[in-house]
């Protein structure tokens, strides 16, 4: 069965026809380990993790790349404000991400390439791009030249001067253009550093996954996905410096972009207070639920997390668990049970398939085959005795604990000592109690 995907290269509904159907490439922005994943950096996990099961399902060979970036900005700013080495902290990051990837049950990519290992192929890159004429050195600082490829914008379908209205534009005296972006920079003193031909220094962020995707999939490869967040202008940049590097008409065919997690519709955010990450459901609750949740909504909609949603998930999966089995060999999954899934991953559409094959499943009928399907999108990974040990608890806390906390907490926010109500906020989701901040008051409830 045909596969459709919507391509925002082109903003519609295509068939996936790849390169090589004897080999298909897909590269996936993975994360900036500054600091531990949250809850809407789940949502790409899950969704790429479907789509890789989906194109082996139809494909002898898939590749699937996802980069870690272990040098940024802001790996050095909050490895300076945790007062600890940037290897320290990234060898942390990485380790926490990694658990949070198992508890979601997703499989591991093929290739999951760091930047910090690729320096040199990005100096390569650099250098293509200069000898081209694509790049100007200014100051020890490396600039693509954005005016010089036609192409830029094609990707967010927009002009260049709309990108930029309103966009985080780096302003400096070192740069020919206001648009032109950093391939490479000078590091201050105490900074990771590498040598180079423009001194000592490090990679562009979007540099890093234009050479580590070439190093890996080739000149041109089938799909790139990430949040809709990197469409500008991370993806933008990658498709400009890789096209102009490599002298090829395309970079990627095929651009899949999922949308953010918004929680009661506002987008998570620090500075709402409402940032959920991954590792604080952990030991709390099945990863099954989480992931389910994330499918729960079509995968270019927002998404909103809330009790509600948790809930419905945790007993959807109570009752089919009713029917499962170690016992019953697997089936392959058809493609009539399939169908949603190669229509754009519809996973609402798959979910509403998994509740038609249950109600057979509970009758007796097809048991391999509604567990089959389940296992198809990662669920049933746990036998029963795992997932009754995941249920929820009670909250160990007093009405009146959890408000004189929440005092503590806003004391804190209003002397903008937010690590402090960070952990205080942690405390009480430890004790089974989600706050949230909204029109100028603390809402909590019981989870």
């Amino acid at each position: 069965m045909d596969i459709f995907l919507t391509n925002n290269l082109t903003n519609k509904k295509e068939q996936f026809v790849p390169n090589n159907k004897k080999s298909i490439g897909m590269y996936v922005c993975g994360p900036t380990v500054y600091d531990d994943p949250h809850i809407g950096n789940a949502r790409p996990l899950v969704i790429f993790d479907i789509l890789f099961k989906l194109l082996k399902n139809s494909f002898s060979k898939v590749t699937y790349v996802r980069n870690i970036t272990d040098i940024d900005d802001k790996i050095i700013k909050s490895s300076q404000e945790k007062k600890i080495s940037t290897k320290e902290l990234t060898e942390k990051i990485i380790s926490s991400f990694f658990e949070d990837c198992k508890f979601l049950n997703c499989e591991n990519p093929t290739h999951q390439p760091k930047a910090t290992e690729h320096i040199d192929l990005m100096i390569e890159m650099i250098n293509q791009l200069i000898k081209k004429d694509f790049a100007y050195e200014n100051n020890n600082h490396v600039y693509f030249e954005v005016k010089k490829f036609s192409d830029y914008g094609k990707l967010s379908n927009k002009k260049l001067d709309d990108l930029l209205a309103g966009s985080r534009v780096e302003v400096s005296d070192n740069k020919k253009n206001s648009e032109d972006f950093v391939l490479w920079k000078p590091s201050n003193k105490d900074e990771p550093s590498w040598e180079s031909p423009w001194g000592k220094g490090r990679p562009g962020w979007h540099l890093e996954c234009s050479a580590m995707s070439k190093k890996f999939l080739g000149n041109e490869f089938d799909i790139h996905g990430g949040g809709i967040d990197l469409i500008f202008p991370h993806h933008e940049n990658e498709i400009a410096q890789s096209r102009c590097a490599n002298d090829t008409k395309i970079f990627a065919k095929y651009w899949v972009h999922n949308a953010f997690i918004t929680m009661s519709n506002e987008k998570m955010a620090k500075s709402q207070g409402n940032i959920l990450k991954i590792k604080d459901f952990r030991n709390k609750i099945s990863g099954q639920v989480i992931r389910l949740a994330l499918m729960s909504a079509h995968y270019k909609q927002p998404l909103d997390w809330n009790d509600k949603l948790i809930d419905d998930c945790q007993n959807t999966l109570d009752k089919w668990y009713r029917v499962y089995s170690l016992d019953l060999k697997p089936v392959k999954v058809s493609d009539k049970v399939l169908k949603p899934l190669y229509e754009d991953l519809n996973t609402p559409g798959y979910i509403a398939n998994l509740h038609k094959l249950y109600e057979n499943a509970n009758k007796g009928k097809d048991k391999e085959l509604f567990i089959s399907a389940c296992k198809f999108i990662g669920l049933f990974n746990e036998d029963q005795n795992q997932w009754e040990n995941y249920k929820k608890n009670k909250a160990s806390i007093t009405e009146e604990e959890i408000n004189i906390k929440i005092d503590l907490r806003n004391k804190a926010r209003a002397d903008k000592d937010y690590k402090e109500a960070d952990k205080i906020r942690d405390e009480l989701f430890d004790k089974g109690v989600l706050i949230e901040d909204k029109d100028g008051k603390t809402l909590w409830k019981f989870k």
